[in-house]
């Protein structure tokens, strides 16, 4: 970190390094059996090259100040928990498509670009409120995500190997997904191309088709009056994100490199000109206490964006220590448990410089909570001086379980605290930049309602996840296009 900054709680953020979070307390710990073979897999990931670069990183933060100032919208979206099965090519391009035509709805309802963040390349770590649970009678191991353990009863035994194969998974998902983004997946010149896969619905289908016929004709003409020649239209930036739970394989992945040229350093932070030379002594005329500012930092290289969960995010515990280290961009979940004391002392520690649009925070308040608690925390964060990225995440505060025991989230409810939100930073002069789900683009039943009108006996028919329940392809795309309703009748989002 440059600069000797303090943290309100008056400790030095100076000295930092990616060990420094092994003497705090930390929550959601990990115990192996076989510690040389964890040493062994965290010497193997130390020396594998980076999976994403400083350059990214830092186009990735600038396109976030747009968004923390209202400039561009944020859409970020994934599985709850992939799984190292996800990374073949059917599974990542139906993820890619819904991204890019969840993002197509919202950028002609907002009238804003949009930036899109996957939940990909990396989510493989999940965090849960109990270590064992019970199956068949039986205490076993809970699954912890593929980075960890398998879900499969016998592979419920912590194993060291996979924290390597969470990187080279990681690392072939993103490659893939570069791939298809150079070879013109995300041309806007033939957005019908992506598809609407397993929507079936006539009614989206037309919605959707409008959209792209408005979008098409617009190309048109600026093709016919030699406006479009840059070649911008035929590809996009889609970047990484994962939860930062599992630090050791994060801090393996932790780099000090050299920042690249796309990093404009803070005014504060300039380095100071050459100091003026007395004629006759020789002597500076200007205070040599002014410090060049530093060319290198550390990058967390594993994803370009990294966010702490809700159960981790303790100011003076091991997690929050990590992040406020790392450059890259980074999320904060917000829930009906953060008081408004903790939030404000978390955004000192990981951002003391107020660096516009470095840590988004994930609201996650539930449609019954988020009318009382969301204005109270956008008021202190206002007083703070902190310039933020709002983002909803309207689906981890509505998890219900049915009658029989199965996880769900009601559609309804995720749309009911999506606006809200909406209302809300509307109605206290500030504004929702993004929105972050847990989706799929497959055709599964695990969240009931939308337009399909699933009720909890339908959710047998596919529900496939192993963690938590995702929005399928057609209720990802219909709250897409509700968002975008919401931003076309209002241009304070």
């Amino acid at each position: 970190m440059n600069g000797e900054q303090t943290r309100s709680n008056g400790m030095s953020t100076t000295n930092w390094e990616p060990s420094s979070w092994r003497s705090r307390p930390i929550k959601q710990p990990v115990h192996y059996e076989d510690q040389a073979a964890v040493d062994k897999s965290l010497a193997k990931l130390q020396h594998l090259p980076p999976i994403v670069t400083p350059t990214e990183i830092w186009k990735l933060r600038r396109s976030l100040e747009d968004v923390a100032l209202g400039k561009a919208f944020l859409l970020q979206g994934g599985d709850c928990a992939e799984l190292f099965d996800y990374c073949n090519d059917e599974a990542i391009d139906s993820k890619i498509k819904l991204l890019l035509q969840m993002s197509l709805v919202l950028i002609w309802g907002g009238n804003k670009p949009v930036v899109r963040l996957a939940r990909m390349a990396g989510q493989y770590a999940k965090p849960r409120s109990s270590p064992m649970e019970t199956v068949n009678g039986k205490q076993i191991p809970s699954f912890r995500g593929d980075i960890l353990n398998g879900y499969d009863i016998e592979h419920r035994d912590l194993d060291p190997e996979r924290l390597v194969q969470a990187y080279f998974h990681s690392a072939a998902t993103l490659n893939y997904v570069r791939a298809q983004l150079s070879s013109g997946i995300a041309d806007l010149h033939k957005p019908l191309d992506w598809g609407l896969g397993h929507v079936q619905d006539p009614e989206m289908q037309k919605k959707y088709t409008t959209i792209v016929e408005s979008i098409s004709e617009s190309l048109r003409f600026m093709r016919t009056i030699g406006a479009d020649t840059a070649g911008q239209l035929q590809t996009v930036d889609l970047y990484t994100s994962h939860e930062g739970l599992l630090l050791a394989y994060e801090e393996s992945l932790t780099r000090k490199l050299k920042h690249p040229s796309n990093r404009n350093v803070p005014p504060t932070m300039k380095a100071a000109k050459a100091p003026k030379v007395s004629p006759l002594t020789g002597g500076a005329l200007t205070n040599n206490s002014i410090q060049e500012p530093e060319t290198t930092g550390y990058y967390n290289t594993s994803a370009h964006f990294l966010w702490v969960g809700d159960r981790t995010r303790q100011p003076d515990h091991a997690h929050i220590e990590y992040f406020r280290g790392i450059e890259n961009p980074i999320g904060i979940k917000v829930g009906p448990t953060t008081s408004v004391e903790d939030l404000t002392q978390l955004l000192d520690i990981v951002n003391p410089r107020k660096e516009v649009g470095k840590v988004t925070l994930i609201t996650r308040y539930g449609e019954g909570k988020v009318n009382e608690l969301l204005p109270k925390h956008i008021e202190a964060v206002r007083k703070t001086g902190h310039v933020v990225v709002w983002q909803c995440d309207p689906m981890h505060g509505n998890t219900r379980s049915t009658t029989t025991g199965v996880k769900t989230r009601s559609f309804a409810s995720i749309f009911s605290e999506l606006s809200s939100a909406l209302r809300i930073h509307k109605e206290t002069g500030s504004f929702l930049g993004g929105v972050h789900l847990e989706l799929t683009g497959d055709a599964v039943t695990e969240c009931t309602g939308g337009s399909q009108g699933l009720q909890d006996e339908d959710l047998g028919e596919r529900y496939e996840t192993f963690c938590d329940p995702r929005l399928n392809e057609k209720q990802a795309l219909e709250l897409a296009f509700l968002v975008a309703g919401s931003q076309r009748g209002s241009s304070a989002v």
